[in-house]
């Protein structure tokens, strides 16, 4: 029986990846290693919490007695890193926690990986490595990282720490590298969750710089396929870009956002479909702000067969109704 070691599962993408692992792929053994810092939460982990194959512990991955008594006592077949400080805004005023968590974290768990001998390990990573693109062409795996901010700076030292790995010591390390995600369990501080949050609160809406800040947005249910496959059946040592060509400026995508509010929550009946347009306000932009990014997923397709499976209206219109219900019902951990 496989025994996954999943890093950071109590928030957003590690949870998701969880609740779709014990769903999809009955038997597995799981071990959820989290330190329940302020973006996560055991409630994303109900139901996931009746299997009994599913364990939570609480630590750190930074903490090294801890990580490799962890390993020596689980002995995982398999190890996906989803731990870290993921905001920028914060890393831009203090990026202390970001250098420790996401180069130092992640160097305690491959030391671990390679003392206890993983089948293979994964790293997660961020399209934001190899900073804004510049012209009309998707960075692929090979091309140069430039991060922009101290978050996608940390993130880089590690996926290149990871590959060192691979090179010296033989250890069977995969990278992938998302674009932004949407979905349940998602912190109040990103910008999807604030926009819902903040309308309902009929609080301001910031609206950073002239708003035409580009991403490409994909459902985290995507995402964790597209790691699943990359885990089983990538090859160690490659790097898999996982994005849905999807991209939005941010002025739009918070209109949409707030358009989609308006179906949910009047079941279309608003007159002018303005819920929240009035709250949205300019901003002075983020320091050091990319302007896009964009990456190109043509290997995961092309090599695994992967491609995204969920529309962004309907993933959009679901990502909605999961705050507003939850926000309703004031529970925690969001």
């Amino acid at each position: 029986m496989d025994i996954y070691l999943i890093t950071g599962g109590a928030g957003f993408i590690g949870s998701n990846f969880i609740n779709m692992l014990l769903q999809d792929h009955p038997g597995v053994t799981v071990i959820n290693y989290d330190k329940l810092t302020y973006a996560g939460s055991r409630s994303y982990l109900e139901k996931a919490s009746l299997s009994s194959y599913y364990r939570f512990i609480q630590g750190d991955i930074c903490c090294k007695s801890s990580v490799n008594a962890l390993f020596e006592q689980f002995k995982p077949d398999y190890v996906i890193n989803f731990a870290a400080e993921s905001h920028v805004d914060r890393s831009i005023r203090d990026d202390e926690p970001f250098i420790r968590t996401n180069v130092m974290g992640t160097q305690a768990l491959l030391q671990a990986a390679l003392q206890y001998g993983v089948k293979r390990f994964l790293q997660v990573s961020t399209d934001e490595v190899y900073g804004a693109f510049v012209d009309l062409d998707a960075f692929t795996e090979a091309s140069p990282l430039k991060p922009g901010n101290p978050y996608a700076a940390s993130k880089a030292s590690a996926d290149l720490l990871a590959l060192s790995y691979h090179h010296t010591f033989g250890l069977p390390i995969l990278i992938t590298r998302s674009c932004n995600n949407y979905g349940p369990c998602q912190h109040l501080e990103k910008l999807i969750p604030m926009v819902i949050s903040n309308c309902l609160k009929g609080a301001r809406i910031p609206v950073y710089g002239d708003g035409q800040q580009e991403r490409d947005w994909m459902h985290v249910d995507d995402h964790c396929r597209g790691v699943y496959e990359v885990l089983q059946r990538g090859v160690p040592g490659n790097i898999y870009n996982i994005s849905a060509n999807n991209r939005l400026v941010n002025i739009n995508l918070i209109e949409k956002v707030i358009d989609t509010m308006d179906v949910v929550i009047s079941e279309g009946a608003a007159k002018d479909g303005r819920l929240g347009k009035h709250l949205m306000e300019f901003v002075e932009d983020r320091k050091g702000h990319d302007r896009g990014y964009s990456i190109s997923s043509e290997r995961i397709r092309q090599e695994l067969g992967w491609s995204p499976k969920v529309r962004f209206e309907d993933g959009l219109r679901d990502t909605v109704r999961w705050y507003v219900q939850r926000l309703a019902s004031g529970c925690d951990g969001i």
